[in-house]
């Protein structure tokens, strides 16, 4: 639970007042104050006030009360998404609101704005993971009181359905998805296509026709009609009016054609002018000429991917070129030179080239059109879309019909397409220019006025042009128009087809004449309409007057077909001479294509034959089979009449029983044709005529009769189909029967036989029953199809038979099912009968509820092998719902009936069922249901039933492990508040047996239950719910306590068993509860105390630790339960005698260990890792104190795995040694909780064999090798002497020789250690004021780690000085931090004293297993001197010790204690100058060793020391150590002074050698400068061996010691080291200093760190040099293993023996004293005298003090920054 407050109580009075938002007081104008009707209800404190507003109006003010809080969190949490979603839907629903209050909605509107708002407020609730709300149909919220439990579950069910399918919606409309997807679309079976055409951009010069249709190119065929667009040639629409408003809606389209895999939008460009453009005046004007097409595809807009209707599309034009190639081809595109399209091509092959060319290039000619899809057929478009379709656009309807026929569409379309001709060209030269002309006429001749419609936009014509095509010989036109005639007309007319040849002269155009006509016929001589399809029209030619002269033609065949058909030969037409398809024009041909849409014309004979089965009789029968190979859609256009004629066939022919059947079999084959989604909207049709028209009072006995027969001869296999088809039908057959006894009764009244029918029907059931009986096998679909349809009958039929008989007939039916066969289709069929209308009546219950119980019982019984989960409780829930109205009569004897026989079976369903499966929650429905109903009188009467005491508290036990697991377990999702809470209350109803455990745990789980948790709800919720149910958490806590201190003697038996579930009480965030339940803990620790004999409370204790920590992890408890447990429980044992030592104890360990807890649960949601694992550190060592081995292995592998996601792999490891040690080398079996979380059981040996596995595996990721090593000897001694596992170790020592390889070969940067402290109260307690040590990462520079530390304590300020901060900054409540780098201090183990280590061992003590840190800061003391600033200039050196050894279980440790010492001028000038003398020695060594490396820094480095302007930089030193007045103040300096001065002198020899190497590599460009060197360093050497004597170097240094692989391994040699052994020629001086360095004040092992190289360390060090170089550097001496030093010009004798030098690699960079040959003087005579370097103790006590080097900042050869010379300072001092 979140913090909450202690609520004051404050005086009643205030309570009552309405406090002011803005907290003033005082009187106010009453124009700023709106009275609000509204109820007020419990007067007094917890008054509510109900504004008396629409129910709706309300929840949309508390939701959006509730919204903006998660608003203003989103926007605090940076959720942009979420935040702009919620805030749209906010003001969406801020304007319904406002539109809903406005009351001056109509009620349509409103009632569809009520679903609007309804459903985003659920939507919104779901996303926000708010509450689900309930509602009825009209959207209004459930009130639980009031309706049953299973409805509230099923409306759950619902909404959250529902919900569901809104957020695939919106998931949908985010991602775009198929439009199709959506629900509006689901629901949607009819679609249309919005185009609004903008523009035509095209240079014609002359009037253009645009048609534009659907088109599918897979098909190639046109889908829809033409919409018509006539265009001016001054580039505006014809009719000016049609200015910006040329609009059509392409309508009909189905879900069919939306799935078609390509679509196109097609535009057809005819030219309405002269043949050619260029014609003049002369020629012939008005002719209709192909121009060209434009396509697009609009497939994406079908398909629903692209929905924006206000994005413009240009779609290309492809134009033909302005003159025809004669050679009748056209171009259609001056860049498709490829595609030639002949004027003689079909339409539709033109479309598709178009298609397959992809690019056009239009020249910007073409036209712009927006789209749009939407849902629903016209009408339904213009309700929903009114701002785009409204009555003035154009409709193209589809040329077919809708997926979906409406009974009322009434349509009677024709199309009719011009597809081809042919025609000879006579007496000319070239082919003909044909204009083919089409009228409609009746059979008079009578011309139809504006009967042929080229395209939506405009009114019919009555005569209709073709293009026409230049001197074509087989013109295609393509060219489909609609033929519109009233449907009695259709019979009488025909289309008539006129050919004309048109020139272009006007004057010669003028006399041409029709040349050729052909005609068909609309309706076929058998009443049938014209068949869809091609039609070959004959062509006939001659007397013009003839031609037009329908008796003359009407009697010829209009077709090629009948012409053949009629078989007439041509000489039998002589008599029309002049009107023949003459010899030369058998040629001439024409072809036309038609598609009929009507609801009222048949194409189908055997349909028709059925309506006019009066005049043909004989052929009823055929026509009656033939009904069924009818397309439906035929048959629904004329349902009423097949109906009409079916039932008077059948009371007409009523002699012949054949007739009865196959009339029977016909009226199945209607009803199911009905059944089908594609004509479901008939449905309605049926039921008008049902009860409106409908008369055939007798069909009830013949239809009963047939279906008896069915069903009695169910086994004859021949009928089987039938049978099953009729049982499918069920329902309407009985409707027609029922309907047929009803209107029987009416007319004849009650007294004729009334016997006849019932005994039909129940000769029905019987004939059922039998079948019923059959073994399985046989006949399984019939039966299933009888459980499934024959329910269906139960309401028609009640009304004209006996409801109580019809109950027992039908529950004999279900009795007739074998036990276990069909059982989910019995138990759904008698759910069916639950859901009729007898079910609601008392008295049929009476008959039908003892059989639906047994069916019930048997399916839950513990033995029925798979009992139907979903149909039991689908069932269950049924009956229960319907005993809950208040309408249904008298039900106590049901529900008593229902609870004795099933309340322990559900009981013991819900206790068996999985908690995943998804009836549980119906069952658990059913559960709370019962009890609901049940009133004191079943209860008592129920108890009584049991017959031992036994019995009873078995029912409770199983009562009480269902509802502990329900409570523990959430069945309903957390949403469902209202069924959450109806679960609980009902659960609250029967705990009170006493079956103790069971009832504690009952009890918790129930007040812990997490839909009762009233502090996660918002402040909206928290109310509702304390007004409705109160919070239910006290009352059951105050009855959890009682019943405890109601054990006595026995509460005993509840430690420690019951110390969980009270520990969950008392952290239940209410403080009544809280203050109630905690002194239970007090009770028990006397309890235990008095009665376990141990005088303690030791399993209190342990129980109560383990619990804390599981519950405060899983985010209970908080800061005030702390306090108030720790002052309850110490009130309690301060009043207690014996208690109250050992009480107090307990108390504060309690209270400290919450306190680690809830630190480490707030900070386990930090982002910053640090916090967490200082954190987890912490409650590490609580448990650790506290010897919880399990709890601390637990936290022990948090930390780990934190360590792991950080990649402090070195971390980790030490991590996993705390679990590694807490085990032996034994065979002792590990205990559970030394066991990892997830492991199987080991010994306590494998487990730590296995951990040490893992352990150095870490190491070696962290290159810790030398731990690694140290581990894998204890693991190898294991193997070796123990389980002998020699494979094992095998395996180890290879891996240990890897490591003892990288130590020496691998690289391994050192880490640099950082002092962080953090000042000011603004600190938490674990970082306030105290100092931490960090060990930084691989390569972590100090700026990376500032950056670090500020990121993870943004507010805090960084400190700039180094100095420790007075008390004002430490006792401010700011957050000051202060971060410096500090250097480690060496502890070398002691086995390495007095050897000669290689550089890589000891460089791993550099910086691990170090626990000292230093850090110097320098400052003045007394005047400072301008002269010489160096004579003042003191270092202040600071020692750190921190509490554990680096690296450990942290990357950081506190400090625990700081040393600081002073170190004099004098004592630092040693220090400088030892510095620069190790740097010279190092670089040039580094150069004897390694020719190839560049001299350009040695050239820099000598440069700057033997450079006049520095000479070297002893005249500082001069003027301020070697002065008669110093030595005088200082007596007691002398020997330092002599040292300084020995150290001045050892520069000499040094830089002497660096200047002869540096002359065997010299480059021209570097002579002048060498020269200068060479000059200069005589000058200051004459002067310094004038003053400090001259010091000669030995060759002694150059003995090397073979190493066993024959290479050779140098020790590391010190500058110290190197003084120590050259020869001085000034006696004085070096017999003084021999012992007198052991007394400075300095040689106590603090370190001087020179003043030089702080000034120098930031940011930029002069001597840096680039890194790449240095790279090259380093793979030039990995690669270089064997090189000779031969090239220098030494004599024989010196030349190095062995050629192969090991490189130490990888660490030797990182040292700023590489091992390198000793630098030879040419002088000095080579002797074999001297002591080695190990008589000469050069490795004392004090290298343990010794700092590691620096991270590999610098060159190797260029000691910039080296650690190392002090510690080398360090020595010399020592040894001198």
């Amino acid at each position: 639970g979140g913090p909450w407050a202690p609520t004051l109580k404050a005086p009643a009075i205030q309570d009552v007042e309405l406090p002011l938002q803005v907290g003033d007081t005082g009187i106010f104008p009453k124009t700023y104050i709106y009275l609000k009707e509204a109820t007020v209800e419990d007067r007094g404190q917890h008054e509510t006030v109900i504004p008396s507003e629409l129910p709706l109006v309300q929840e949309l003010t508390s939701t959006l009360r509730e919204w903006v809080v998660i608003w203003h969190k989103l926007y605090v949490d940076n959720k942009m998404t979420q935040f702009r979603h919620l805030q749209q839907m906010t003001y969406i629903l801020i304007e319904w609101r406002s539109q809903i209050l406005s009351g001056t909605l109509p009620k349509d509107e409103l009632a569809e704005l009520k679903k609007k708002v309804t459903a985003k407020i659920d939507y919104g609730n779901r996303i926000l993971g708010l509450d689900l709300v309930v509602r009825d149909d009209n959207g209004n919220i459930l009130d639980p009181d009031e309706t049953s439990t299973i409805t509230l579950f099923k409306s759950h069910e619902m909404a959250s359905k529902r919900i569901d399918e809104r957020i695939q919606e919106e998931k949908a409309l985010q991602q775009n998805v198929d439009l199709r997807g959506q629900p509006v679309f689901n629901t949607t079976h009819t679609y249309s296509l919005y185009v609004n055409f903008k523009n035509f951009v095209c240079n014609i010069g002359e009037d253009a026709e645009l048609l534009m249709s659907l088109y599918d190119p897979d098909q190639s065929k046109l889908i829809s009609e033409n919409y018509l667009v006539r265009w001016g040639s001054n580039g505006m629409p014809k009719e000016i009016e049609k200015l910006n408003n040329l609009q059509a809606v392409f309508t009909d389209l189905s879900s069919s054609d939306l799935i078609r895999p390509k679509i196109s939008l097609v535009c057809q460009i005819v030219r309405v002018g002269h043949m050619e453009l260029k014609d003049g005046k002369k020629h012939t004007c008005g002719l209709r000429r192909p121009f060209g097409v434009a396509v697009m595809d609009i497939t994406d807009i079908i398909h629903g991917k692209v929905d924006d209707e206000e994005k413009q599309h240009f779609i290309p034009f492809q134009i033909a070129m302005e003159t025809y190639i004669r050679q009748r081809q056209l171009i259609m595109s001056p860049l498709m030179t490829s595609h030639v399209i002949g004027e003689n091509e079909p339409l539709t092959s033109v479309f598709n080239k178009v298609i397959a060319a992809k690019e056009v290039n239009h020249k910007g000619q073409g036209l712009w059109v927006s789209l749009k899809l939407l849902p629903g057929d016209l009408a339904q478009v213009q309700k929903d879309f009114s701002h785009l379709v409204d009555r003035s656009t154009a409709v193209a309807r589809k040329m077919g019909f809708p997926e979906i026929i409406l009974p009322g569409d009434v349509r009677n379309d024709i199309y009719v397409t011009l597809v081809q001709g042919e025609f000879d060209k006579g007496k000319k030269k070239t082919p003909k220019n044909v204009e083919v002309t089409m009228s409609v006429h009746d059979e008079e001749g009578n011309l139809l006025e504006r009967a042929i419609h080229p395209g939506a936009g405009y009114a019919g014509i009555s005569e209709y042009k073709s293009v026409v095509y230049y001197q074509v010989k087989q013109p295609c036109w393509y060219e489909t128009v609609k033929v519109s005639i009233a449907i009695e007309e259709v019979s009488r007319c025909h289309l008539r087809f006129t050919f004309r040849h048109r020139s272009s002269q006007e004057s010669r155009d003028k006399s041409e004449r029709a040349f050729g006509m052909a005609f068909v016929k609309l309706m076929n001589a058998d009443g049938t309409t014209l068949q869809d399809g091609k039609h070959n029209l004959v062509v006939y030619k001659g007397d013009n007057k003839k031609m037009e002269d329908t008796k003359f033609y009407l009697s010829l065949p209009g077709a090629k077909v009948e012409e053949e058909k009629d078989g007439l030969p041509g000489k039998n037409l002589q008599h029309l001479a002049n009107f023949t398809p003459t010899k030369d024009s058998t040629k001439d041909s024409f072809q036309i294509a038609t598609l009929i849409c009507s609801t009222k014309l048949t194409q189908n004979v055997d349909l028709l034959g059925l309506l006019n089965w009066r005049s043909n009789s004989q052929n009823i029968a055929h026509n009656l089979k033939k009904l069924m190979d009818v397309e439906g859609g035929e048959i629904v256009k004329f349902l009423q009449d097949t109906l009409d004629a079916l039932f008077n066939i059948m009371m007409e022919m009523s002699e012949n029983e054949i007739y009865d059947f196959l009339v029977f079999d016909a009226l199945v084959f209607i009803i199911s044709l009905i059944g089908d989604i594609k004509f479901q909207h008939f449905n309605p049709v049926l039921e008008t005529y049902i009860y409106k028209h409908f008369s055939t009072t007798l069909a009830y006995m013949k239809l009963t009769n047939v279906l008896n027969y069915y069903v009695g001869n169910a086994d004859d296999s021949s009928k089987t189909e039938l049978l099953f088809a009729a049982l499918k039908a069920l329902k309407y057959l009985f409707r027609f029967i029922v309907q047929s006894r009803i209107l029987y009764l009416r007319f004849y009244g009650n007294s004729e036989n009334g016997d006849e029918f019932n005994n039909a029907i129940r000769k029905l059931f019987f004939s059922f029953n039998v079948l019923m009986d059959r073994p399985l096998e046989e006949a399984v679909k019939i039966k299933g199809a009888a459980l499934k349809y024959l329910p269906s009958i139960i309401n028609d039929v009640k009304l004209v038979f006996d409801p109580v008989e019809l109950s027992i007939l039908f529950s004999k039916f279900i009795q007739s099912i074998p036990d276990n066969q069909l059982v989910r289709q019995k138990l759904n069929c008698m759910t069916k009968i639950v859901d009729s209308d007898v079910f609601k009546q008392s008295e049929c219950r009476d008959a039908l509820l003892p059989l639906l119980i047994d069916q019930l019982s048997g399916q839950l019984d513990d033995n029925s092998n798979k009992p139907d989960h979903e149909a039991c409780s689908q069932l269950l829930s049924n009956i229960l719902e319907v005993l809950d109205r208040k309408d249904v009569g008298p039900t106590t004897v049901h529900i008593q009936l229902i609870m004795e026989r099933l309340l322990r079976r559900i009981n013991r369903t819900v206790i068996g069922m999985s908690r995943q499966s998804p009836h549980i929650g119906s069952f658990v429905a059913c559960m709370t249901a019962i009890l609901r109903q049940m009133d004191d009188f079943h209860y008592n009467h129920y108890i009584s039933t049991f017959k031992t005491r036994q019995d009873i508290i078995d029912f409770l036990m199983e009562t009480f492990i269902m509802f502990k697991d329900l409570i523990g377990k959430n069945i309903y999702a957390s949403d469902w508040m209202v069924m959450n809470m109806m679960q609980n209350r009902k659960a609250h109803v029967t705990s009170s047996e006493p079956l103790w455990d069971n009832y504690f745990h009952l009890a918790v789980a129930f007040l812990t239950h997490e839909s009762l948790q009233l502090e996660n709800f918002s402040q909206a919720k928290r109310n509702k719910i304390v007004k409705k149910y109160g919070d239910m958490r006290k009352e059951i806590g105050f009855k959890i306590r009682d019943m405890w201190y109601n054990l006595g003697p026995h509460k005993i038996k509840f430690i420690p068993s019951m110390v969980g579930p009270i520990l969950e009480v008392t952290l239940t965030p209410e403080p009544e509860l809280r203050k109630a339940a905690i002194p239970i803990f007090f009770d028990m620790m006397q309890c235990e105390f008095n009665f376990s004999g141990n005088r303690n409370f030791h399993m209190l204790e342990n129980e109560l630790i383990t619990k804390l920590d599981q519950e405060v992890e899983g985010g209970r408890g908080d800061e005030q339960y702390k306090l108030l447990l720790e002052k309850l429980l110490l009130e309690h044992c301060r009043k207690h005698t014996y208690l109250s030592s050992s009480g107090e104890v307990f108390a504060l360990l309690v209270s400290s260990l919450l306190e680690n807890l809830l630190d480490y649960r707030t900070i386990m949601h930090d982002e910053s890792k640090e916090n967490r694992m200082s954190c987890t550190v912490n409650v590490l060592n609580f448990y650790k104190e506290k010897k919880r081995e399990d709890i601390y292995i637990r936290y022990l592998y948090k930390l780990r795995d934190l360590h792991r996601d950080c990649e402090n792999f070195t971390e980790a490891a030490y991590t996993l040694l705390l679990h590694a040690e807490l085990l032996q080398w034994s065979d002792k079996p590990c205990t559970p909780h030394l066991l990892q979380r997830d492991s199987c059981p080991y010994s306590q040996q494998e487990l730590k064999e296995k951990l040490y596995q893992e352990i150095i595996c870490f190491f070696d990721k962290g290159k810790m090798w030398e731990k690694a090593i140290q581990l894998s000897k204890e693991l190898a001694d294991t193997y070796e002497n123990k389980v002998f596992d020699y494979e094992g170790l095998s395996n180890l020592l290879k891996k240990r020789a890897k490591f003892y390889e990288n130590i020496m070969k691998a690289m391994r940067p050192q880490p640099e250690y950082f002092a962080v402290g953090y000042y000011g109260m603004g600190f938490p307690s674990f970082l306030r004021n105290k100092i931490f040590i960090y060990r930084g990462k691989e390569y972590e520079r100090r700026e990376d780690f500032n950056m670090k530390l500020l990121t993870q304590f943004p507010n805090a300020e960084k400190m700039t000085s180094t100095a420790p901060p007075g008390e004002e900054i430490k006792s401010s409540p700011n957050q000051y931090v202060q971060c410096f780098i500090v250097k480690p201090v060496m502890k070398l183990p002691s086995s390495y004293k007095d050897k000669p280590v290689p550089e890589q061992i000891l460089n791993y003590y550099r910086a691990n297993e170090v626990q000292q840190f230093t850090y110097s800061r320098p400052f003045r003391k007394g005047e400072k001197d301008p002269e010489n600033e160096f004579a003042t200039m003191w270092i202040e050196r600071t020692t750190y010790t921190t509490a554990y050894t680096f690296p450990g279980i942290l990357k950081w440790f506190e400090v625990k204690q700081i040393t600081t010492e002073e170190i004099s001028p004098l004592e630092n000038a040693i220090e400088t100058m030892e510095l620069t003398n190790e740097k010279i020695s190092n670089s040039v060594q580094q150069h004897a060793w390694d020719r190839a490396l560049p001299v350009h820094p040695l050239s820099m480095l000598l440069n700057g020391i033997v450079d006049p302007a520095v000479m070297g930089g002893y005249t500082n030193y001069e003027k301020a150590f070697f002065t008669e007045k110093y030595i005088q103040e200082h007596p007691e300096e002398q020997d330092k002074i002599e040292l300084l001065k020995q150290l001045i002198a050892l520069q000499m020899p040094l830089l002497a050698e660096g200047i002869r190497i540096h002359g065997e590599k010299l480059t021209e460009q570097l002579k002048p400068l060498h020269d200068r060197l060479m000059t200069c360093f005589k000058e200051l050497r004459k002067k310094v061996e004038k003053l400090y004597g001259v010091i000669t170097l030995p060759p002694s240094l150059t003995e090397r010691k073979q190493s066993r692989s024959g290479s050779v391994v140098l020790p590391y040699i010190m500058s110290s080291t190197l003084r120590r052994l050259s020869v001085t020629s000034v006696v004085s001086t070096s017999s003084t200093s021999s012992d007198s360095a052991s007394s400075r004040p300095g040689s106590d092992g603090s370190i001087l760190e020179p003043f030089l190289e702080r000034r120098t360390s930031t940011a930029s060090k002069p001597e840096e040099l680039p890194i790449k170089e240095d790279t090259d550097n380093r793979i030039n001496k990995f690669k270089r293993k064997d090189w000779s030093i031969s090239k220098s010009q030494r004599p024989k004798s010196l030349q190095l023996g062995d050629s192969r030098l090991t490189l130490l690699q990888g660490s030797s960079l990182q040292q700023s004293t590489p091992l390198s040959p000793p630098v030879i003087t040419p002088k000095t005579p080579r002797t074999h005298s001297f002591p080695s370097l190990q008589a000469d103790g050069l490795a004392t006590a004090n290298l343990q003090s010794t700092p590691p080097p620096p991270p590999p900042k610098s060159k190797p050869y260029e000691n910039s920054n080296s650690r190392n010379s002090v510690e080398v300072r360090k020595l010399e001092l020592t040894l001198f």
